[in-house]
């Protein structure tokens, strides 16, 4: 039975290298604060199955938080499976200082059907991508309009700014 036990924490320790590492407490979505606070904004992004709320943080790092509520996913091998898949392509992309949660939005097996399978595993992971792949795009876009906007302002001759002046006395 130690055989066994070893050679199963050589496959875990085998995995956590392919894997790219851990998922640290500071890459985490904690606090029912800090959910409620990315919650409040719109959704960013959507897919078959899932929905990306996003928002920026004041870290130098991006943080997950992942919502899979037990009606959409009834088996908790399914969602500790929807867990993994979704850190591993949040750690992949690496995205930078943005607080992202990931909520199931649509159930994706039932209690009679299998709990995981290959294709079930490839299809989330793809939407998994999708997402992220997606936010990735529309910071980069932010991060342009914010370098585009800040070097109008610097071009800018100093006689063009706009100061406020009141009226004093009457």
């Amino acid at each position: 039975m130690t055989n066994l036990t070893a050679s199963t924490s050589m496959q875990d320790h085998a995995q956590f290298q392919l894997s790219g590492g851990s998922f640290t407490r500071e890459q985490r979505i904690l606090k029912t604060d800090e959910f409620s606070s990315v919650f409040r904004l719109r959704p960013v992004q959507r897919s078959t199955h899932f929905v990306l709320y996003a928002r920026s943080n004041q870290f130098d790092h991006a943080r997950l938080g992942v919502v899979a509520a037990k009606r959409f996913a009834p088996r908790a091998i399914t969602r500790n499976m929807i867990k993994r898949i979704t850190r591993e392509v949040f750690r992949q992309l690496a995205l930078s200082n943005v607080d992202c949660v990931v909520r199931l939005s649509k159930p994706v097996n039932s209690k009679q059907g299998p709990a995981t399978t290959a294709a079930l595993k490839r299809i989330l992971r793809a939407e998994m991508l999708q997402l992220f792949q997606a936010q990735r795009h529309n910071l980069a876009k932010l991060a342009e309009a914010a370098r585009t906007s800040k070097q109008i302002n610097e071009a800018m001759p100093s006689s063009l700014t706009v100061t406020k002046t009141t009226e004093q006395g009457a």
